[in-house]
Formats: C-alpha cells, structure tokens, sequence
C-alpha cells in the first residue's frame, strides 16, 4: 500500500519584531505523535546591535525543543538554567507542573550582527506526566547519535529511529530526526513509529509521488512503509511517534484537562509562578 499524505502549507506569524512558520496546530492536524507545536523560525538576519528577546513567559504539560541550523539564543529558565544553545545541540526543557524561561541574543552576538535559522517544537507529555517536577537539559550535538541511512546523513535529537535511541529523556514513544542529502539521493523510511511527519527546512524532497518543498510539512496518513527522493542539498526534520489523545493549547499552556490550563492562567496572573533569576521583565498573560 502506498502512504497517503496530508500536506500543510504555514502561514507567516508575526511575534513581534521577527516571523516563524507555524506548522503545527494547523486546520489540517493539531499533532504529529506528541508534537503539538512546530515553528520554523528564521532564516532572519537583525542588523548590529538588534537580536531577539523573548521575555519570561511559563508552560505547562510540555516538553520545549530548541533546535538551530545557525545562531545561538541563550536560555534562562526558573530552575536556575543559564544555557546557550548553538546549532545541532538540544535544549530539552520539560515544564510538567509549571517553568518559566526566557529566550535572548547575548550582547556579544548582538555586537556583531545576528542571523538565526532553527526549529522549536513543543511535545505534550503523556497524561501521567503532565504534572511532573520540571527539569532541564542541555545536549551539545557531539552526544547526539549521527549516522548514514540511504543518502542521507541523520541525526537523532530525541527518541528511537533506524535501531539507535538518543540520550535525550522523553516520556512517550517519540522520534526527531534532522535528515541532510547533501548529494541527494533516497531514504527509506520505515512504518516504525505510529505517527509520522516530515518537514522540509531546505531543498526539494519527493515523498512517493508528492512534492514537498521547504517550509512545507507533510504528515503520513497512515503506518505504511514510505520512500524519500531528495534533491541535492535539501535538509528536512522527521518527527512524531504514538499518539497522546487530545491535548488543550491555550497561549503557553498544554494540559488534557481544560481545568488545569484555567489554574495556569490565574497563577501566571497572580505571580504565583516561580521567577527567572536575573530577569525582571515578563510578557503578560494575553487577554484573548
């Protein structure tokens, strides 16, 4: 049988002073396995002594992925985390019961010019774990698993693919692949896991008889066996895993239970969250 495929095509998103590709929610599917949230941010370039600056904000229920191509951000969270993250390593912060993080451009990058491509996805937590103590983890990309499949060069960032797991801590079956054909060539994908997605960050792939081209996401319609043509050049992220059931998103927020995201809202109102060492600022909880 021939894998069928959803195609989602992203709309731009302003927020505020650069723009992201959001694939994931989408009209056309809410989640891939667990991932419940995929922006693509960038490719952008700031002039000298402007970068990014997102304020303290918290998350619940969730797992945030950072990824880069090109850039750093620097994270800060409320364990106390101080971590920049620079292109093939991995920020895993899992909020369980409530973190609150900020994402910036270090002065030093700012002084000389910032450009920033990358992916951050959010991966909803299994039900029994939605309330976990939060944690977070730093995983340079050395002490990720990369090897050869077909023509493409892999690295696993998170979960279980091609017979190698990575040290990342999840808590649901899961795969993040960040696929590259430098000359081009196939990829024979296996019906592995139950949920599969691919999106397409450079280049021009084929998925069966279907074009994917870059800032385009693809999702398999169901468990087949799938085959991907890839152009030279093109670069392409590979996700999913076994289905969570149905989440609730509302701003940061991601809970099974729409209580639980109604007592997110009225800590994050009240102060009730813990506080970023060394940040003062925050970004209110929004009114719609």
């Amino acid at each position: 049988m021939t894998a069928r495929l959803t195609v989602i095509h992203p709309k731009p998103r302003d927020l505020g002073g650069f723009k992201v590709n959001r694939a994931l929610p989408a009209i056309e599917r809410c989640m891939v396995g667990p991932f419940v949230f995929l922006d693509e941010m960038g490719p952008l370039s700031l002039p000298k002594g402007e970068g990014m600056d997102v304020r303290p904000h918290p998350h619940i229920g969730l797992a945030t992925v950072t990824y880069l191509f090109e850039g750093e951000i620097v994270h800060r969270d409320s364990l106390g985390a101080v971590q920049p993250i620079r292109p093939g390593d991995v920020n895993w912060m899992t909020a369980g019961s409530g973190i609150v993080h900020s994402e910036r451009t270090a002065p030093e990058r700012r002084a000389e010019g910032v450009k920033m491509h990358g992916l951050q996805s959010w991966v909803a937590l299994p039900a029994e774990a939605e309330e976990t103590a939060p944690e977070f983890h730093h995983h340079p990309g050395a002490s990720l698993p990369e090897f050869k499949e077909g023509d493409a060069q892999l690295r696993l960032i998170a979960g279980t693919a091609y017979g190698r797991q990575s040290p990342v801590k999840v808590y649901s079956p899961i795969f993040y692949l960040d696929a590259v054909w430098k000359d081009g060539g196939v990829l024979a994908w296996p019906a592995e896991h139950q949920e599969r997605g691919l999106y397409c960050t450079h280049g021009r792939l084929m998925i069966e008889d279907t074009q994917v081209d870059p800032g385009t996401l693809a999702v398999l319609d169901h468990g087949e066996p799938a085959t991907i043509i890839a152009e030279p050049g093109t670069r392409a992220m590979l996700l999913g895993g076994a289905p969570l059931g149905p989440r609730h998103m509302w701003w940061n927020f991601v809970s099974s239970s729409k209580e639980r995201i109604e007592r997110a809202k009225a800590d994050w109102q009240a102060g009730r969250f813990a506080r970023v060492p060394g940040e003062t600022e925050f970004i209110p909880l929004p009114e719609v």
